[in-house]
């Protein structure tokens, strides 16, 4: 977690997840057993979220593999609704989930810049393509009708 998001904490929503605590899928290479991805979640009030979803290589299909499981499993436990936050910078993000159902609901403006000061230093202040990380971006995935 620290050489891939600079700690093993992620925060979402004015929340701090440490997602070493938290259930997760891994995809593990058969023959070598190295890790391939992993996928961190937290099951609340009848809905998922995804806290964490990390391929190690992108465009395999491990990305896909594990977030199809995560959706199982909220489904399996009745949730209602599987949600994630991403930054304003991360177009590949945005790009993937929405390519697997999940639909933008909300844009909450400068939480990434109120998360830095109070949460997580670590946050940089440019990601992606040079752009400011300030606003998180809530997209979801309603479970009871098919969408997956």
């Amino acid at each position: 977690m620290a050489e891939h998001w600079g700690a093993a904490i992620v925060t979402s929503r004015g929340k701090v997840h440490d997602v070493s605590a938290l259930p997760s899928m891994l995809a593990v290479d058969p023959q070598s057993g190295s890790w391939l991805g992993v996928a961190s979640y937290v099951i609340a009030g009848g809905e998922c979220e995804l806290v964490l979803l990390e391929a190690f290589r992108r465009f395999g299909g491990v990305g896909t593999a594990l977030l199809a499981s995560v959706v199982a499993e909220a489904r399996r436990l009745s949730c209602t609704r599987l949600w994630l936050v991403t930054t304003n910078d991360n177009l590949h993000a945005l790009r993937f989930y929405q390519r697997r159902g999940m639909c933008l609901v909300r844009v909450w403006p400068d939480a990434t810049t109120r998360a830095r000061e109070k949460l997580k230093p670590q946050i940089p202040l440019t990601g992606e393509h040079g752009i400011p990380i300030r606003d998180e971006l809530e997209l979801e995935l309603q479970l009871g009708r098919g969408d997956a």
